[in-house]
């Protein structure tokens, strides 16, 4: 089919909506990423969804809405904590896990009993929400498994052809997807790490939220992905990447001893100068939000410039760093070099 990127503006989130309501569909910016939309109520089109993502149909989508009452039918019941965790997040990048209600698609809960839900803060993606009616299931707008897109012009570079409209509303603030927390069970759980940390998420609960071992570990073998971005190698550019954790000077040794054609670095701002192999930087060493917010962008350009092995700086693994880490140690297949 052909796609249109069009920049959203009146004409085309209206244009959006009608597509939504039809069965198609849409490819919109959040605060996050960019996400592909689709009806959540209606199954045949978030089959489309995977079809044009190319994946796996049993990895769950989050389902995103533009205000409260539209939990209704969504969800069976809301959790203790989730009204206060919304009042202090919502409109924003955090995403609760709840019990499923009989409106919801099977095809958007992945077999589970449980739906995700969030209300994004992108005036974009609130205006088509509103506009079509509809709560949409939204994952990250990339071909499965490869760095999820910050611009329209990167979910054009993947999709072209497999979705009828891109709206274009300039760059994601945040740049890795929402937190996710699952709030079904016993006790709070932190199941994907973002730009909401797990201290803010226990100062508004009164209570420790546990973190799940998926998010610095592999998925256990037979274990269901709770939550998107779970799986075990995700976020990955076609270049092999390797973490490598310790400082800067035992860095530029290990890559000094690696060098060779086809090899680069991904690392702080600054320090491209002082390696000896072409770099990409994501951020500086001590801005976790501007890894965030960097981190896709610079892994796709390291795919433009034909880079085949990466070997990356480690970032803070905590607070809004450990949605950085998450991220790029999924992309490294969880291969970590201590130095």
């Amino acid at each position: 089919m052909k796609t249109i990127l069009a920049k959203a503006d009146e004409a085309s989130v209206k244009k959006a909506a009608g597509l939504l309501q039809a069965g198609e569909i849409v490819a919109i910016p959040t605060e996050t990423v960019y996400g592909i939309a689709a009806s959540a109520f209606n199954g045949a089109a978030v089959k489309k969804i995977f079809e044009a993502k190319g994946r796996p149909q049993d990895n769950p989508l989050i389902v995103h809405i533009d205000r409260l009452e539209m939990l209704e039918g969504l969800v069976s019941g809301v959790p203790q904590g989730a009204r206060a965790l919304a009042e202090a997040f919502w409109p924003g990048p955090l995403t609760i896990i709840m019990p499923r209600g009989p409106k919801v698609a099977d095809e958007v809960c992945a077999g589970l009993d449980t739906v995700a839900i969030r209300m994004p803060s992108h005036p974009v993606a609130r205006a088509v929400i509103a506009a079509s009616g509809l709560p949409l299931a939204a994952p990250s707008a990339n071909r499965s498994g490869g760095p999820s897109p910050t611009i329209a012009q990167d979910v054009m570079a993947d999709m072209d052809g497999r979705l009828p409209l891109i709206l274009d509303g300039g760059a994601c603030g945040v740049g890795v997807e929402s937190t996710v927390v699952t709030l079904a069970g016993e006790q709070p759980v932190l199941l994907r790490p973002g730009f909401v940390t797990k201290e803010q998420l226990e100062g508004v609960l009164g209570s420790e939220v546990l973190l799940a071992g998926a998010v610095l570990h592999k998925l256990k073998e037979g274990e269901a992905a709770r939550s998107p971005g779970m799986k075990y190698k995700h976020y990955a550019p076609k270049a092999h990447v390797t973490i490598l954790r310790g400082d800067f000077a035992a860095y530029c040794k290990y890559v000094c001893g690696h060098a060779g054609p086809g090899v680069w670095a991904l690392c702080f701002d600054g320090e491209g100068g002082q390696l000896p192999v072409p770099s990409v930087c994501y951020g500086a060493k001590e801005d976790d939000a501007a890894q965030a917010r960097e981190l896709f962008s610079a892994l796709r350009r390291l795919d433009e410039k034909g880079a085949q092995r990466v070997y990356a700086r480690c970032p803070h693994v905590g607070g809004v760093g450990l949605a950085v880490y998450n991220r790029l140690v999924r992309a490294a297949a969880f291969e970590v070099v201590e130095l």
